[in-house]
């Protein structure tokens, strides 16, 4: 499957150390898991949730990894906790909270298959670019209002 992750261009690191310092979303602190989304969309959208600086060196990226995520069920951190804690399988996911048609694909990177995870393929991303004004919204909304 392939996954997604906005992030400052020098974590693109799978290790979860992040995670593993402060914990995450679903997962307590103490546990190495990187966090991705199932679209590209939701990893800005998820990103952008946490008002990003506009003048860091984001980058999206991208990997392919050879697993099925279990789906967490019920309460979701308590399900991350026993998932990560009973080393079951290298991925979870559950609907993201910011847009549900999409997941949240979290991957344990103690698992012994994270060391085949390849590691992102990246472009650099601005949120400057991305949510600038644009050009043509003067007039679209000049258009709509009625004269």
């Amino acid at each position: 499957m392939r996954v997604w992750r906005l992030t400052r261009a020098e974590h693109v690191a799978l290790d979860g150390a992040g995670a593993l310092q402060h914990g995450g979303r679903y997962s307590p602190p103490g546990f190495p898991v990187v966090s991705f989304a199932s679209e590209p969309g939701l990893a800005v959208l998820v990103t952008l949730r946490y008002q990003p600086d506009p003048e860091a060196d984001y980058v999206l990226g991208w990997t392919q990894i050879d697993a099925r995520p279990e789906r967490a069920e019920g309460d979701v951190r308590a399900w991350v906790t026993t998932w990560l804690e009973e080393g079951r399988s290298l991925l979870a996911a559950t609907p993201s909270a910011v847009l549900p048609e999409a997941d949240v694909v979290l991957m344990n990177a103690a698992h012994p298959d994270a060391a085949a995870v390849p590691p992102l393929t990246t472009r650099p991303f601005s949120f400057a670019e991305c949510l600038h004004v644009p050009p043509m919204l003067e007039r679209f909304s000049a258009a709509s209002t009625p004269q």
